[in-house]
Formats: structure tokens, sequence, C-alpha cells
């Protein structure tokens, strides 16, 4: 019989004070040896110290690095309406997917036309401001079927009125910002419209804006120039910028469009040379590698060759605070939510809102 070693006597309660390290062995210890054994960490037993969470390291994946301050806005255009939706679901869809702004459009119909007066203006604001969206501008295919450079005089007065009517909309809105395409050399997806010379466009172009912006000035409301590249005209940013200084007017300004130019131009380049006229900008996304050059090669944003981070660099460059515009005319067919949603989430990483 083997005689019982020092480690297999009980020890005595008050020994745990006076015993060496190893003597030491009390239940804790004991504890310990059989989690070891069986592969668990004795520390899930213990209190442990919560960590707040680090914040998420900048990934250029994921978004731009760069936070830009500017406003994420869209065209109402990218909604199905009137057909499935009314103005108000409209609104309220584009405050729901997170944008700060929507960009109404002027028509010979629906809630924004001559058919409409300030009392429905001022409804369609309540309306906004109970919502929580702001209306970032207005826009207008009518200065299609009536150029302000027309050969045609009826239309041309025709187009006058409407511009008229579309700066008095704005006013009632309580909107500064009026999208303007004052004339076109050529109109190719119009068979009704019989090209007019250069300098005959930029003469008429001239006076049309002309006689607009002393309305502009009263009601206090910018008349924003858009560069095109179907109608022939302000093919450049310095042409731009002679015909905007020409007014001598602040109300007269450049509404930027990306993707206009986009065919044979960048964005990017145009931004500077403009500098601080710019009041509003559109983006369109295009891709150079498509052979489409009509409404239809404009793309959901991201999915196009537009270098987004050289265009925010660009616009964060000469100081440009404004709405950025989703402008796209072919609402989803199926799911139209969908696009909204989507082009929040780009926008918000073009911006830099993704962390």
């Amino acid at each position: 019989m083997n005689r019982p070693s020092s480690n297999d006597l009980p020890l005595p309660s008050d020994a745990g004070a006076s015993a060496s390290p190893k003597a030491a062995f009390n239940r804790r210890d004991a504890l310990k040896a059989t989690l070891a054994s069986v592969g668990l960490s004795a520390m899930a037993f213990e209190p442990t110290q919560v960590r707040a969470a680090e914040p998420a390291k900048p990934d250029a994946r994921r978004g731009s690095v760069k936070r830009y301050d500017m406003l994420k806005s869209i065209n109402l255009w990218a909604f199905p309406y009137p057909q499935r939706m009314n103005l108000e679901e409209c609104l309220q869809l584009a405050k729901d997917a997170g944008f700060d702004g929507i960009e109404l459009n002027y028509d010979l119909e629906n809630d924004l036309s001559p058919k409409s007066g300030t009392k429905d203006y001022e409804a369609i604001r309540k309306m906004a401001d109970r919502i929580g969206i702001r209306i970032s501008g207005l826009c207008s295919f009518l200065f299609w079927p009536y150029p302000l450079s027309s050969n045609d005089p009826a239309k041309r007065e025709r187009g006058l009125e409407l511009a008229g009517k579309i700066g008095q909309a704005a006013h009632d809105l309580g909107v500064e910002n009026v999208l303007v395409v004052p004339g076109a050399v050529h109109i190719p997806w119009r068979t009704d419209h019989e090209p007019v010379p250069n300098d005959v466009c930029d003469r008429r172009a001239k006076d049309a804006i002309g006689r607009l912006v002393k309305q502009a000035e009263k009601l206090k409301i910018y008349l924003n120039i858009e560069n095109i590249f179907f109608n022939g005209y302000l093919m450049t940013p310095m042409e731009m910028n002679g015909f905007v200084d020409h007014f001598g007017s602040d109300r007269v300004r450049v509404h930027f469009d990306t993707g206009n130019i986009a065919m044979f131009q960048f964005p990017e380049h145009w931004i500077p040379v403009m500098g601080a006229r710019t009041k509003n900008v559109h983006l369109k996304e295009f891709t150079k590698k498509g052979t489409d050059f009509s409404l239809e090669t404009f793309r959901p944003l991201l999915d196009g060759t537009t270098d987004w981070p050289a265009v925010t660099e660009a616009l964060d460059r000469v100081g440009y605070k404004g709405y950025l515009t989703f402008e796209y005319f072919h609402p989803y067919t199926h799911y139209p939510e969908a696009l909204i949603w989507q082009t929040s989430d780009s926008l918000d990483r073009i911006l830099g809102r993704k962390a």
C-alpha cells in the first residue's frame, strides 16, 4: 500500500491563506481544470468587459471614402406617374427611399400644367412639407414641341408663354430652380422640327431668355440653362459660359447635365470651366460602349462609364452644394419602386454616405 502524498490529503479550511501556490488548489481551480479538459474556456464563466464597436473603416469597394456635402434628388420621370402612382405617392416614396428632394415636371396635363393655378401649387407645396420632401426644381419637355428658337413664330411665342407659366408655377411652389432649354439647331426625334441655322438659333435664344429674365428677377427664380447633346447648341462649356454671361444677371445660371455631353465629352471637364455658374445638376448615367445615341442609351446610375469620383470631386472643388438629381425616363415595368431605392443607394455611395 502506497503512502498518500501531501497533495492527496484534504486541506484545512484556512490552508489557502498560508499554503504555497502549488498547495492552494481550491474548487475554482478544479473547475478551470475540468473545463480545460473538455475544451471550454474558463473565461466564459467570468465577467467580461463589453467593448464599444469600432467604426467601420472607409472601403472604396462600398462607396466614396470622402463625404460630399451635396443633396440627393430624383426626377419624377423615374416614377410611374401618373399611370400607376399619384403625385402624393411619388413624393412619399422619394422621402421613404431617403432622397432630400424631388424634381417635378411641367406639362400640358396632370398636376403641374396650364390647368393648375396658384392655389393648386400651394396645396402641392403643403403636401411636400407635410411629407418632409423638398422640391429641387421644375423641368419640362415642352421646350421641344415649342422651341424658343423655332422657325415658326407661333411656336416661339407659345414656348415663351409656357416658359412664363413654368416660372410662375415655380414661384407659387416656393421653388427657385427652373430648367430652360434656350434653343435647338436640330431635334432628331421630332419630324416636325425644321433645322435652324446656328447663328439664327443663337440670336433667337438670347432674345427669348432676355425677355424671361425680367420675370425671373421679379419672382426671384433662376433660369438654369441646360446643356443638351442632341440639339446642336451650346456644345462646349465655353459656349455655355458666354451665353449665361451675356445677360449680366445672376438669375441666369447653368443646369448641368452629366449625361447630355457624355457621348463624346466628359462631365468632369466641363465642371471646372463653368465654375460657380452651375446652379443645379442632373445625373444621367451613360455608356460610351454603346452605339444607340438616343434617350434609350441612358442607364440606371452606376451602370455605365461615367467617372463618378471625378465628377463629385470636380463639383466639390468649385464649391457646389446643391442638388444632384437623377434623371431617367423609363420607370421599371415591374416593381417600379426598385429603381427609386436602387438610385438612392447608388447616390449614397457616390456621395460617401455609406460607411
